[in-house]
């Protein structure tokens, strides 16, 4: 149980806020790159608080700008894009990438007024097919090459989830909640199976980009007395898993969950997943596919036969913002709150000044982070290193 000021403290998202600040000194996924095209270059989107444009230009370059324009508030989201940056529909002021106003037609040239308006825009990177953002203080962290977005020998596509209707922590939370598999999801094979009674054991280890959770449950293969499952928390936001579906033909699946603070009450969610193949290519650098993932049918309700609606489910009937002072924690929540611990510190750590957990500045450490993932379940015992170009 926290108290209220303590659930405050973990969940809120906006500039100023504690939780808001820690996310801020991390890249946070934006968009698909395939979301922007030659027909639509510009998007809205709203990111821990901020609505912000995102737009790519005739050069191809990204840029993400505050949406309303500095000059009469318009959204700039209606406006155009050239070789240089995003024009206003309004008046047609120009803004390029880093914010700078280009253009004010209407303004005398030698008025240098332009020179003094600087736009809000943040640094935009690509990798894995997705555009991720930076809206924290400079110098900025490296980009994070996690395998799953920097494997090239494979077959890589993104999923955009349905928004969610709920704060970013529930769905972290869930991610070091291992108790939950066998009742929320006990109908995927692919993930649970029957058992008389509570059999696993848990562990949760922190290591330097988050909590790895690991799961042991008794073994059904001869010789086997505990098969292992072990996939990393990446802190603050993200979860990497594997798996197999019988309709891959016992091809390993691994994903990245990236779960996107929109606001306080909502949360978008990106999965991006990667299928090792010898006879496939995947450049870290180029556009993947872009499918969108309802949580809802047509007529509202929830499609529980999904996995990643039942987790949905569970995190959006607890609260747009869940109230944890009225929980009641036990044994099984040991990961829960380690959690909330670790944010607690790398809260801390930013309010002093310091580096939180996990953020990346060494180069050479960054061509290619290679998680320990494990799930004897499905026969494999360890990392798939690949290498990269």
């Amino acid at each position: 149980m926290l108290t209220r000021e303590e659930n405050e403290m973990l969940t809120r998202v906006g500039r100023g806020t504690l939780a808001g600040e820690l996310l801020r000194r991390y890249w946070q996924p934006l968009a698909a790159a395939t979301e922007l095209t030659e027909e639509k270059p510009i998007m809205t989107v709203r990111l821990l608080g901020e609505n912000l444009a995102v737009f790519r230009d005739k050069q191809g370059r990204y840029g993400l700008v505050g949406e309303q324009c500095p000059h009469r508030r318009a959204s700039l989201a209606f406006g155009r894009v050239d070789d240089e940056g995003i024009r206003c529909p309004y008046h047609g002021w120009k803004f390029d990438c880093t914010g700078k106003c280009l253009e004010q037609p209407a303004e005398p040239e030698a008025s240098g007024f332009k020179e003094k308006i600087k736009h809000t825009a943040y640094p935009v990177e690509k990798l894995g097919g997705m555009l991720f953002a930076y809206l924290g203080p400079e110098p900025r962290p490296l980009l994070p090459r996690w395998d799953v977005l920097a494997w090239e020998t494979g077959k890589r596509w993104i999923q955009k989830q349905e928004m969610l209707k709920c704060n970013w922590l529930q769905p972290m939370e869930n991610s070091v909640d291992p108790s939950h598999l066998y009742w929320l999801h006990g109908g995927a094979a692919h993930l649970a199976r029957a058992m008389d009674h509570y059999e696993e054991t848990h562990e949760f280890i922190q290591f330097e980009y988050g909590i790895m959770k690991r799961r042991a449950t008794p073994g059904k293969k001869p010789g086997a007395e505990r098969e292992i499952d072990q996939h990393p928390l990446l802190f603050p936001n993200t979860l990497r898993h594997v798996f197999k579906m019988r309709e891959t033909n016992g091809k390993v699946r691994h994903n990245l969950q990236m779960r996107m603070p929109v606001d306080d009450t909502h949360t978008q969610v990106y999965v991006v997943y990667f299928e090792p193949d010898e006879t496939d290519r995947s450049p870290a650098g180029g556009d993947v596919p872009c499918e969108f993932f309802p949580v809802r049918n047509e007529n509202g309700a929830y499609r529980l036969d999904e996995v990643l609606v039942q987790d949905a489910m569970a995190w959006e009937t607890q609260g747009a913002l869940t109230d944890r002072t009225q929980e009641h924690l036990g044994t099984g929540d040991e990961g829960v709150i380690l959690l909330r611990k670790l944010l607690r510190e790398q809260i801390d750590v930013v309010r002093q000044g310091g580096e939180p957990l996990g953020t990346v500045r060494d180069p050479k450490a960054n061509r290619l982070i290679e998680l320990d993932v494990i799930n004897e379940r499905i026969g494999l015992f360890g990392r798939q290193p690949q290498k990269v170009a």
